[in-house]
């Protein structure tokens, strides 16, 4: 895994808390960014675009998020791939139970755009010192 986040994978069913956030990781945060409507579609992007993180919604129609974190973990190469949820549905129990997936954080929604992409990498830095 490289130390450096540049490609995220980010998978949110509403367009408008996407198109946000996606403007503010690319045009602030600096990321490449693939955004998707829906679980299968990231699913089945994520070999050709291999990001570095996975940053997913948890409450989607057809497929919840930790469902897709699931089937990302039963691909090649998916079972270490980072991945944050983003999600309203927040409570403390729920937040452990995230955490309990593998993830490296939750962010809750609403959320605030102006240092979404610093929590994003201060996320990343917290995982790649432990893991060093």
């Amino acid at each position: 895994m490289s130390d450096d986040l540049k490609k995220i994978l980010y998978v949110e069913d509403v367009s408008s808390i996407a198109t946000v956030a996606v403007m503010v990781l690319e045009d602030l945060g600096g990321f490449e960014v693939r955004h998707f409507l829906s679980g299968q579609e990231a699913l089945d992007a994520l070999p050709e675009f291999a990001p570095h993180l996975v940053l997913l919604d948890v409450m989607m129609p057809g497929m919840d998020g930790p469902e897709v974190l699931r089937r990302i973990r039963q691909l090649p190469g998916g079972r270490d791939l980072p991945a944050i949820f983003m999600t309203a549905k927040a409570q403390v129990h729920e937040q452990d139970e995230y955490i309990a997936m593998g993830a490296l954080g939750v962010i809750v929604k609403p959320f605030e755009p102006i240092s979404l992409s610093e929590t994003i990498r201060d996320m990343w830095t917290r995982h790649i010192s432990a893991a060093a």
